[in-house]
């Protein structure tokens, strides 16, 4: 029987079971034996992070080639334009590419758990909420597209991947789901 993590990643924190000390890692939350994430979640971004114990369910969640949706809450440095918006719609030519389109929309903040560390705050400089639907994976990709539309990540939370939705999974905690065999 397969099973399938749920896990709420908190900031900094690392998508892996092992790292130099004194990095955060997932065996300070995830003790069971035999799973392994499927796919990656920056160091330094929050959310849902699947881990699984069937390689062929790895593959499928994690490789590109599937463009499995993942749906992402990003706080961003000023108020967004339309034209921003038009830009991550039609793909962002990046330095290893162009992204696929996205679905952007700005949004109101999302009822979030606190960040710890706080983002930082600039008074004189308004922020904005984007959900993001991208299908594809490049590294720091969410980041990178909104910096190149002019709106520098602060804050990026993923919300879901595939049908795999975070929910009410409170932050540092996890669900385990049996798919059966």
């Amino acid at each position: 029987m397969s099973r399938i993590i749920l896990f709420n990643k908190p900031f900094g924190v690392l998508s892996q079971f092992t790292g130099d000390l004194p990095e955060n890692t997932l065996a300070e939350y995830i003790q069971l034996k035999g799973f392994y994430a499927a796919g990656r979640l920056d160091k330094d971004s929050e959310g849902l992070l699947l881990l699984t114990d069937d390689g062929k369910l790895q593959q499928q969640i994690s490789n590109p080639k599937y463009k499995k949706p993942k749906v992402y809450f990003a706080q961003v440095e000023g108020r967004v334009t339309d034209g921003a918006l038009a830009m991550l719609r039609s793909g962002v030519n990046l330095k290893d590419g162009k992204t696929l389109p996205a679905e952007a929309k700005v949004i109101d903040e999302p009822s979030l758990w606190e960040r710890i560390p706080p983002i930082r705050e600039r008074q004189n400089i308004p922020t904005s909420w984007i959900e993001l639907t991208i299908r594809e994976g490049k590294n720091r990709q969410v980041r990178r597209m909104t910096a190149a539309a002019g709106f520098p990540t602060l804050r990026l939370v993923r919300a879901s991947i595939g049908d795999w939705k975070l929910n009410s999974l409170k932050l540092g905690e996890y669900r385990i789901i049996n798919l059966g065999g």
